[in-house]
């Protein structure tokens, strides 16, 4: 057993009864090859409910501040994350995420590049659409849907893979490639979001 396998277990059995959370579309989640994982990002641990939802490892591209931390860096490290430079672009690390989509894993990724602070969908930064027309792994979008309170629910929303053939045919901009990823997960939100009177 891997240190990912063992920590998605221990983590899993203590979230998914603190949260509440309940999984939906999962079934759908491919089961093999290269998967480009897109989700929006409201906590922390956003990262950790979308490891443990899904029985592929998830790689993550994560701030190179915290492989600084000797010992939460080695963590990190282990739970199959690696350093991106922000505020520039970091060459090392796209091709690192576009092997990793070659070599048929799971890139997590979070398009907004930050948490939101109002629980809102952000607008999507480009990268996600360069790394859906720079490889032909399925594109996933992914909805979390809160709060991160205890014992309240906590929804994860999978939705069916996004046709990207289009836009690969027609070499569009990364821009564009984003703003539809960022249009299907806004779907996600609204289709299965609760209200309240």
């Amino acid at each position: 057993m891997t240190f990912y396998t063992f920590a998605r277990s221990v983590v899993n059995a203590i979230f998914r009864p603190l949260y509440r959370i309940q999984a939906i579309g999962a079934e759908q989640f491919p089961k093999e090859g290269g998967v480009l994982l897109c989700c929006n990002h409201i906590s922390n641990f956003d990262p950790i409910v979308v490891g443990i939802m899904i029985k592929r490892n998830v790689y993550y591209m994560a701030k190179e501040e915290l492989f600084k931390m000797p010992a939460f860096g080695k963590i990190v490290s282990m739970c199959n994350a690696f350093p991106v430079k922000r505020g520039m672009s970091d060459r090392e690390a796209l091709r690192k995420a576009l092997k990793v989509l070659k070599e048929g894993h799971v890139l997590g990724l979070f398009p907004e590049g930050t948490r939101s602070r109002t629980g809102e969908l952000g607008k999507g930064l480009a990268g996600a659409g360069f790394f859906a027309l720079k490889s032909d792994a399925a594109v996933i979008p992914c909805a979390i849907i809160g709060p991160y309170k205890s014992f309240r629910k906590l929804k994860m929303v999978y939705g069916s893979p996004i046709d990207m053939a289009e836009l690969r045919k027609n070499k569009a901009s990364a821009e564009e490639a984003t703003e539809l990823i960022m249009s299907e997960i806004h779907k996600l939100i609204n289709e299965h979001k609760e209200f309240s009177a």
